[in-house]
């Protein structure tokens, strides 16, 4: 495997591979679309969509937004935008390949009702201070305003040296993971990144693995372990300049698990 990547740091994937089972490949060519799914309803994108919003501290509960999309029940619209916004991301993001482009229109859509619309996939100019949503605490402080955009684009020069790479279905999610994780670090929007990463890593396993990738409940897997997802985001380092990525393997290791969710 070509290892010429910028961002993304090898040096854990041998260890990732003797932890990771078996049989994360059959699982994963194992997984199918829900059959209430039609037409119209995506039942595990609606799933991703509100779980990956309930991690961002929206409050609209999973069961009430699944009747939502599934039923058409009427909630309040301050309920259903922002999880709206982000099921329609992931539709673009099945209809289109992972291009920056593409990615950044992503991002527009996500970011519908959370930003004006001269700061939706763009970039931050100014440094940020990333909170925790469930406890209000500083998580860490992100990658500072003047380099996000040349960290963005090392992490895009990674993104595409991988997509034209053969990878095994292990690799794949590694470097799913490590995507989510540089990107969550860089933290390149000014909101909306949470949401955005977690469709990122998604998008790129199906980049590589096919359609599967969307009936994957990373999503749900995250959310449920929300303290965990934290902890492992935090064990890295406060500080984007000393983020210590030899602590990542807890992080990488989520992925998978939401095969056996």
């Amino acid at each position: 495997m070509n290892t010429e990547l910028k961002i993304i740091p090898t040096d854990l994937l041998a260890e990732y591979q003797r932890q990771v089972s078996p049989g994360l490949q059959p699982a994963f060519e194992a997984l199918r679309d829900a059959e209430i799914s039609t037409d119209t309803f995506s039942f595990y994108t609606s799933v991703s969509a509100i779980t990956s919003s309930r991690i961002e501290g929206e409050q609209m509960e999973v069961d009430s937004y699944i009747k939502h999309k599934m039923l058409h029940v009427e909630y309040q619209p301050n309920l259903v935008q922002k999880p709206d916004d982000l099921y329609q991301a992931y539709i673009f993001a099945q209809q289109n390949q992972l291009t920056v482009s593409h990615f950044l229109a992503a991002h527009k859509l996500i970011t519908t009702h959370l930003l004006p619309a001269n700061k939706r996939g763009v970039f931050r100019s100014g440094n940020m201070v990333v909170m925790e949503h469930a406890t209000g605490r500083i998580q860490f402080e992100a990658a500072p305003g003047g380099e996000v955009s040349p960290l963005f684009e090392q992490l895009w020069h990674d993104i595409e040296q991988l997509k034209n790479q053969q990878l095994s279905h292990v690799e794949v999610f590694y470097f799913a993971a490590f995507i989510h994780l540089a990107f969550v670090n860089i933290h390149p929007f000014d909101d909306g990144n949470g949401r955005a990463a977690r469709l990122l890593e998604k998008w790129f396993i199906a980049q590589k693995l096919g359609v599967q990738a969307w009936y994957l409940q990373s999503e749900l897997n995250y959310y449920t372990h929300v303290n965990q997802y934290y902890k492992n985001l935090n064990s890295l380092g406060v500080f984007y300049e000393h983020l210590d990525y030899q602590k990542a393997l807890p992080f990488l290791l989520m992925l998978p698990q939401a095969l056996v969710v």
